[in-house]
C-alpha cells in the first residue's frame, strides 16, 4: 500500500515539473543526424533535460504496474510530439534540400497518420476512433509535383506550407531518399498527421439570439469541410432558422452556404484558383444575395441591409529568375445591387450604392518560407513567408449617383532579421470624381508588425509582439464605412468605449511565454499585453482622443484539434479623463496574430470598408 502511494506522489510531483514533450514522433522514425527531409534533436538537451528524461522513463515503467497509476500517468503525460523548437531558431529548409535539386522526382508514396498516437491516454484513443483518415488521393491532388518532375527545394518548401495550411493536416514531413539505382533520380515519401477536425460553435448574440453549431473539416476523409449552425432564441427558444456551409479546397476550391436566422439570410457560391507557384494563374467568380444587418460606424447600430453581389477575376504570374522575382498582372470586375438599405445621397452611405466596378493591377512579388516555432502556433513547424509585393491598381466604377475612376497603390515587405522579424507596409488609395475633377474617399494606412527571436527562461520560452498601425481619411463623405473606430484587428484589446473619427494611431504590445506543460496533450501560454491608441477627427494625430488598455491572459491549444486557441483574458482600459467602459473579461477562441503573404490577390480598393 505505501508503495503504491509513494507511486501515485511521484506521479503528481512529475506531472508538474516534467510534463514537456519529446523532440521525435514515435510514428516516425528517429533520424541520426540533420539531412534533407529529418530534424535534428532539440538542441536544448542539457544535462538537466537529459537527467528529466530519465525520471520520465522511470515514471512510465512504474506506473504500467498498476491500474491507477498507469491511468494517471496517460492522463497528466503526453506523449512525444514533433517538436523543432531548436532554441528558437529559423531554418531555411530549400538549403538542406539543395544537394538534390534539378534530380528528377522518382516514386512519390504517401504515409498518413492518426490524428494521435495509438497508444496515448483516453481522450486521444477517443478521437482517433471518431476520426475518419484523410484519403490518400486528397494529399497527391494538393502536390505541386509528380513523378518526372526536376526536384526544385523551394518547390517542395511550398507545398509543405501548402499542406500544413489545410485544415485537416497537423503536421507533414518531406523525405527524401536517393534512388539506389540511379544517381540522377530521388524518391520521395510525404508523411502527413490529420488534425481532429469535429468541432463545436456557439454564440450569443443581442436581442435573446443564440447560436449553436457543429462542423467537420474533413466529411468523409475527403478534406471538404460542412457546417451546420441552428439558431433559437434564448428568452422562449422559439425556432430561429439553420445555415449550412460546404467547402471544398484544394486547386480550384468551391464554397457555399445557405440559410437563415432570426434576421438574415444568406447564399453564398463561389469558385477560386489561388496564386501559389511563382509562376501561376488565378481565376475566381464569387456571387451572393444576403440578406443581413450591416453595423453603421455612424449610428453605432446595426441596420437590415439586402444586397446581390458578383464578383469575377483573374491573373497570370511569371517568375523573372535574373530578379528572382515574379511580375503579375490581375484583372477584377464586381457589382452590387441593394434591394434593401438606410437611406442614401450622393454623399451618404457610398457604401451602399448600386454600383459595376472594373479594376486591373500589377506588379512585382517575391515570396519564400521559412521554418520557425512558436509564433502563430504553440510546438509545431511554421512556414513564416518572407519577401515583398509591390502593386499599382487602376479601374473605373459606374455609380448609382456618378462614375469615378479608382488609383491606389502598395507595398509591403518582411523578413528574417537579426533582432527578430520585421514586416512593413503601407497602402494608399483614392477616387476622383470625373466631374468635377475632386479626390474623393481617399485614405492612407501604414502597418508595421515584429517579434523578437525565442528566448528561454528555464523551460519556458518568451516572445515579444509589437504592432504599429496608422489610418488617416480624407474628403470623406457621410455615413456607413466614411469613419473608423477601434477593431478587432487595429484597436485596444480591453476597450469598449465607442469613439470613431477618420485618423487613428494604435501601438500593441505582448508578450508571450509558451510554458512546457502539457495536460491532456493541451499546451499552455500566458500573455500580458499594452494597447495605446489616438482617435479623432483632427488632421493632427496628438490632439484626438487618447486610450489605453492592460491585461494578462492564457492561452490553451492542442495542435492536433481543428478549433482555434482558447483564449481567456482580463483587461481594463483608460482614456484621458480616467477609467472607461471596459471590457474585463473575455472567453474566446482566436488570437490577434496572424500570418503574412506576399503573393498578389485581387484587385483591392483601400479605404475604411
Amino acid at each position: 500500500m505505501y508503495r503504491r502511494i509513494c507511486i501515485l506522489v511521484l506521479t503528481l510531483l512529475a506531472a508538474q515539473s516534467v510534463c514537456f514533450a519529446r523532440t521525435v514522433n514515435p510514428g516516425m522514425r528517429a533520424p541520426d543526424r540533420v539531412s534533407p527531409g529529418g530534424f535534428s534533436p532539440d538542441s536544448l538537451n542539457t544535462p538537466t533535460s537529459e537527467r528529466n528524461q530519465r525520471l520520465y522513463d522511470s515514471i512510465q515503467s512504474k506506473t504500467n504496474r498498476r491500474a491507477v497509476p498507469r491511468m494517471l500517468y496517460r492522463m497528466l503525460f503526453v506523449k512525444p510530439v514533433l517538436d523543432t523548437t531548436m532554441n528558437g531558431r529559423v531554418l531555411d529548409e530549400s538549403r538542406l534540400l539543395e544537394p538534390y535539386a534539378g534530380k528528377t522526382v522518382g516514386d512519390i508514396t504517401i504515409e498518413r497518420m492518426m490524428p494521435f498516437d495509438s497508444c496515448g491516454n483516453w481522450f486521444e484513443r477517443a478521437g482517433n476512433k471518431t476520426h475518419m483518415l484523410t484519403r490518400e488521393r486528397v494529399i497527391r491532388r494538393d502536390l505541386l509535383f509528380k513523378p518526372g518532375d526536376k526536384f526544385d527545394p523551394q518547390l517542395v518548401v511550398r507545398n509543405k506550407q501548402l499542406l500544413r495550411s489545410r485544415p485537416y493536416i497537423s503536421d507533414t514531413e518531406v523525405i527524401v531518399v536517393p534512388d539506389s539505382l540511379d544517381s540522377t533520380r530521388v524518391n520521395m515519401v510525404i508523411r502527413t498527421r490529420d488534425s481532429w477536425t469535429i468541432s463545436v460553435d456557439a454564440g450569443i448574440h443581442g436581442e435573446g439570439r443564440t447560436m449553436v453549431g457543429l462542423s467537420d473539416a474533413n466529411i468523409f476523409g475527403t478534406g471538404n469541410t460542412l457546417k451546420f449552425k441552428t439558431n433559437f432564441s434564448r428568452r422562449d427558444f422559439s425556432y430561429g432558422g439553420n445555415i449550412v456551409e460546404y467547402k471544398i479546397p484544394n486547386v480550384l476550391g468551391t464554397f457555399f452556404s445557405a440559410g437563415r436566422d432570426f434576421y438574415n439570410s444568406e447564399l453564398n457560391l463561389g469558385l477560386r484558383k489561388e496564386f501559389i507557384r511563382p509562376t501561376d494563374y488565378e481565376i475566381g467568380l464569387t456571387y451572393s444575395d444576403i440578406k443581413s444587418k450591416r453595423y453603421m460606424v455612424d449610428l453605432d447600430t446595426s441596420l437590415l441591409v439586402k444586397v446581390r453581389n458578383l464578383d469575377v477575376w483573374g491573373g497570370k504570374s511569371h517568375y523573372i529568375r535574373s530578379i528572382k522575382s515574379s511580375v503579375f498582372l490581375t484583372g477584377r470586375y464586381s457589382y452590387a445591387r441593394f434591394s434593401r438599405r438606410p437611406p442614401v445621397t450622393a454623399d451618404y452611405n457610398p457604401a451602399l450604392h448600386d454600383h459595376d466596378a472594373m479594376l486591373f493591377g500589377g506588379g512585382l512579388y517575391r515570396e519564400k518560407f521559412y521554418t520557425a516555432n512558436m509564433v502563430y502556433g504553440f510546438g509545431t513547424r511554421e512556414y513564416l513567408a518572407t519577401g515583398y509585393k509591390a502593386e499599382l491598381v487602376s479601374g473605373y466604377s459606374w455609380g448609382e449617383f456618378n462614375d469615378e475612376m479608382y488609383l491606389g497603390m502598395s507595398y509591403q515587405t518582411g523578413g528574417f532579421r537579426g533582432m527578430g522579424y520585421i514586416m512593413g507596409g503601407f497602402t494608399l488609395g483614392s477616387y476622383i470624381d470625373l466631374k468635377s475633377g475632386m479626390w474623393r474617399h481617399s485614405a492612407v494606412d501604414v502597418d508595421l508588425k515584429w517579434f523578437s527571436n525565442l528566448f528561454l527562461f528555464r523551460r519556458s520560452r518568451i516572445r515579444q509582439f509589437l504592432a504599429f498601425n496608422y489610418t488617416q481619411g480624407w474628403n470623406r463623405g457621410e455615413g456607413s464605412d466614411e469613419m473608423i473606430r477601434f477593431t478587432h484587428d487595429n484597436g485596444l484589446q480591453a476597450l469598449k468605449e465607442y469613439v470613431t473619427g477618420t485618423n487613428r494611431m494604435i501601438l500593441n504590445t505582448e508578450t508571450v511565454v509558451f510554458t512546457p506543460y502539457q495536460p491532456l496533450g493541451f499546451r499552455i501560454a500566458v500573455f500580458g499585453f499594452a494597447d495605446f491608441g489616438l482617435i479623432g477627427y483632427s488632421p493632427n494625430i496628438f490632439k484626438n482622443d487618447f486610450f489605453t488598455s492592460f491585461g494578462v491572459g492564457v492561452r490553451l491549444r492542442n495542435e492536433r484539434l481543428v478549433f482555434n486557441t482558447v483564449q481567456i483574458r482580463l483587461g481594463i482600459a483608460f482614456g484621458k479623463r480616467g477609467l472607461v467602459e471596459s471590457e474585463y473579461f473575455r472567453l474566446s477562441n482566436a488570437t490577434r496574430v496572424e500570418q503574412y503573404r506576399y503573393r498578389p490577390t485581387r484587385p483591392e480598393i483601400v479605404g475604411f470598408k
